[in-house]
């Protein structure tokens, strides 16, 4: 059912998924052990109701369909593995390593890309504060 969606809306329910994931993931400071699945579908799926055309274009038929929804649940694992294994930059690293060293911050813990600009914007803020 999801396959038979416009490309534009496979499109951008994958981008919801993957911004509301880090937007998330940002939220709880990157921490695995407060992470909820279902605190994260339900800000997902409640910023989806409120802002998304997407959503809004669907027929009411596809949005209580259960395979929908079922595929839906597999679009949103697969997107998180997805964030979760894009390798931080090069660029990312010694960005991370310069505030680390400029702060006097000793071990940064990061495995992926999205994460890795969590710790480089709240380091930059941290920064900013101390001047």
């Amino acid at each position: 059912m999801l396959k038979n969606l416009p490309h534009g809306t496979k499109i951008s329910i994958s981008r919801s998924i993957a911004l509301a994931f880090e937007k998330y993931m940002n939220k709880i400071g990157w921490d695995e052990g407060n992470f909820s699945p279902e605190t994260f579908v339900q800000e997902w799926r409640d910023h989806v109701e409120k802002h998304s055309t997407w959503f809004h274009s669907l027929s009411e038929t596809v949005k209580q369909d259960p395979s929908f929804h079922e595929e839906l649940a597999n679009k949103i694992n697969e997107l998180i593995e997805k964030v979760l294994s894009e390798k931080p930059t090069e660029e990312q690293t010694k960005k991370l390593e310069q505030l680390a060293k400029e702060l006097n911050i000793e071990d940064i813990d990061y495995s992926c890309k999205a994460e890795a600009n969590y710790h480089i914007e709240r380091l930059e803020r941290l920064k900013q504060e101390r001047r």
